[in-house]
Order: C-alpha cells, then structure tokens, then sequence
C-alpha cells in the first residue's frame, strides 16, 4: 500500500514537471511575453450612462451636414450637366429625388433654398428652370480650388482607410467607399471614373461576384503607416516608436458624468495596455480580450480621425465591420468609452464625435474642405432668412388687401345710403306733389 502511494506521487510529480516544461516553451515561443497575461477581460459589463453635453449639440458643422449633403449633390449634378451656365429644366432632376438623398419632391427641395438655387421660366412651354446664384457658384469654385491644392492630402486620408483592412492585400470594396465619400471629403469625380484618377496611387481590384475593390497601388505603398495618436505621442516625447508600446488615449469627461469606482479601476488599467497600430497585423489577438478592445478603439479613433467633421452617423460606420476586423458589436466600443466619443441622438439618428478633436483642436489636423463646407452651412442659413422675409412680406401684402377690401366694402355701403336717402326723398315728393294735386280744396 505504501509503494502504490509512492508510486502514484512520483507519477504526479512527473506530470506536473512536463506540464511546467511544455508551458515555459510555449511562453518563450511568444512574441512578447506581456501579451499573454495581458490578453484578459478584466470587466465585462462596463455600462456608463450617457450625458448630453450641449457643447457638442451645438456644433453646426456636424449636425447641420446631415441637410447640406443633398444640396451639394444637386449643385454637382447643375455644375456636371451645365458647367458654363450653371441651369437646368426641373425634368432633369425630378426623378433623381432617392439618388441625391432627397426625402420628397425635387422642386419643392429647390425651393426651399433661395439662396442656393434662383428659378425662372424656360424657354419652352413656361416649365420651371434652376441655376445657381452667384454666391453658390462661387463656393464651387472655391471647393473645386481647394481639391486641387490639397490633393495628396485628401488622397493619403484615402490610403489610410485602406490600409486599416484586414488581409495581405488590403483593399476595401468600391461601395463601402462610395458610402463614406461625404465623410472623407472625396470629390464626386474621383470614384465617378475612378480609373483616370487613380495616378499610380491605387489599383482596381477584383473581389469575386461582380465586385470591384480599391487597392493600394505601388507609387502609394510608403512602408510603415502611424496613427494619429503614435504622431501626437511621439511629439509629447512619450512614445519612442517601438511596436506595441503602451499609449495613452486622450480623455475629455463631460460635465457632470461621472464613472463608479470599479469602472473607473478598469479605465485605467484599460490604458496601460500596449497600443495596437490600426496598421499593423492584429491576428494574434483574442477577439474577447481588451487588449483587442484598444485595438478597436484605436481604429475608431484613427477613423474619425480622418473624416472632415470628425465625426459620423454609427450606421454609416458598421459597413466597416467586416473590413477592419471589428467585432459584431462594435458600436458598444462608443457607449464604453464616452470620455473619447460622443453620441448624438439629433436628427433622429446618433452621430458619433471624436471629442478630442474639438476639445484640443491642435492635436487631429483639419480636413481641406471643412472650412469650405462652414461656409456653405453659412449660406444655407441665409435660405431661412430670405423665406421668412418672403414670408412677412406676402403677409403684409394679403393685410394691405384686406385693407382695401373694407375701405371698398364702406365706399358701397355709404354709396347704397345715399342712394336708399335720394330715393326716399324722390317717393316722398312725389307723394307730396299727387296729394296737392288731388285735393278737393283746389
């Protein structure tokens, strides 16, 4: 009985032995031995309550591009369909209302900004005409100036979006780019005919099933990519450009939104982690870890990072799922970190803002085109001033009408008096006259 004892704990020392053997090798094998310990969940159900924060509510540039995109869609479709004169009948349009965005008649749209589009009677059978004013042809200009001067700029924000995919060959499909043009501030020509305006930067690739995807060509291809947040911090002298070295997010807590202690323990050691590049291979990661997390919040902040506002409706953004490697529930990663993004809910849709680039407006760099946008929201404003004065005009008009209608109504009335008074004093002598001359006295 004792030997059998013996034996059955040296078999167990043996075992252990082997089993501590085999997970040493499997550790040394390891690119980085931190990663292995670092690849847990520390706190799973991390749920913050939103706050409105009325600084973020207020920006125009963001919430007022929602309206302005199916007016710069329209007055592309005037400058590409009449470059010189800048007009078209409304039958070129008229069925094109679900194409550009509009949500009911295309005319009534026109219409409702005067200050963009001027109407006027054509020369065939008195149908409505629309051409641009002077100062919506100017700000084309203005763009069409800016996407000149700042091509490689808009370009590289381009290559980034197709470097962030997931695959040796990294390329994204024409539609999903198609579906974030707005955003990146793309003009309408570059995917219109995307083979004359590739210039050696990228390449048309096929996808299989009839779909066509881009591609980052040879002349694009500059090596190693770093985020926005690795330049920032390399400035600040805390990253020294090593690969998965430790960066901090920027936070921005809104007022009067506060984080329990357990989830305020987990933020921090949440940013302690190593920083995954949005550029680099992240196969090796657990999908249910945080130090994938960091990654997903890493590529979510590079994203907006590179829009014109910023910022973007989250629908718009879950097309990317697939293409970047980000889990099904991607949009919680914006609920759990609400000190980096902020979710609107006007417009009856919820836009995503990066608050780092309107708190510290020196860190993200801004898009070309946002200033010119600024100015068409600008413009766009001037339509409300100039229907209201319609308006009080029109209103004024039909009181000065009413006006005179009464001042009619009294002439009648006094004239019909006068008339009733010469007719009574006509009977009336008369009257007079026939009982004089029928008296018996005379």
């Amino acid at each position: 009985m004792p030997n059998q004892k013996g034996c059955a704990r040296n078999l167990l020392q043996k075992i252990f032995f082997f089993s501590c053997q085999n997970s040493l090798h499997s550790l040394s094998n390891c690119r980085n031995l931190s990663h292995v310990f670092i690849q847990r969940r520390a706190y799973v159900d991390v749920y913050m309550d939103w706050k409105k924060d009325t600084y973020f509510e207020s920006i125009e540039s963001i919430h007022r591009s929602i309206e302005l995109k199916p007016i710069i869609a329209l007055k592309n479709c005037i400058v590409s369909a009449s470059p010189q004169d800048y007009c078209i009948p409304i039958s070129a349009v008229s069925k094109r209302g679900l194409e550009l965005g509009i949500p009911f008649k295309v005319a009534r749209f026109l219409r409702k900004y005067p200050s963009f589009f001027e109407e006027f009677e054509g020369p065939k059978y008195n149908l409505p005409w629309f051409k641009l004013t002077p100062t919506a042809i100017q700000l084309d200009k203005e763009e069409r100036e800016v996407y000149e001067e700042h091509k490689n700029d808009i370009v590289d924000r381009l290559k980034k979006l197709i470097l962030m995919s997931v695959g040796e060959q990294k390329v994204l499909p024409l539609k999903v780019i198609q579906g974030l043009q707005w955003y990146l501030g793309l003009p309408d020509e570059f995917l219109r005919h995307p083979e004359s305006n590739l210039d050696g930067h990228f390449r048309i690739v096929e996808m299989g099933d009839e779909l066509k995807g881009l591609a980052v060509g040879s002349d694009g291809n500059d090596g190693a990519m770093m985020s926005i947040l690795q330049q920032n911090a390399m400035k600040k002298g805390v990253y020294a450009g090593g690969e998965r070295e430790a960066i901090v997010f920027p936070l921005f807590p809104s007022k009067g939104l506060r984080l329990k202690r357990k989830i305020s323990d987990w933020m921090n050691e949440f940013q302690r982690l190593p920083y995954v590049s949005p550029y680099e291979d992240s196969s090796d990661l657990k999908m249910d870890s945080d130090l994938s997390e960091k990654r997903v919040v890493g590529i979510l902040h590079e994203l907006l990072g590179l829009f014109v506002e910023h910022a973007a409706e989250r629908k718009r953004l879950l097309c990317l799922r697939k293409c970047l490697g980000l889990p099904q529930k991607v949009h919680k990663a914006f609920e759990r970190h609400p000190h980096m993004f902020y979710l609107s809910l006007r417009n009856k849709t919820c836009t995503v803002i990066l608050k780092e680039a309107y708190r510290e407006k020196s860190a993200i760099e801004a898009h070309p085109i946002a200033n010119v946008r600024k100015k068409y929201i600008n413009l766009m404003k001037e339509s409300e001033i100039i229907l209201k004065s319609r308006r009080v005009n029109n209103r004024a008009t039909k009181n000065e009408a009413n006006v005179n209608m009464k001042d009619l109504d009294c002439m009648d009335d006094d004239m019909t008096e006068c008339c009733l008074r010469w007719n009574w004093h006509y009977c009336t002598q008369n009257v007079v006259a026939t009982f004089t001359f029928n008296s018996p006295h005379e």
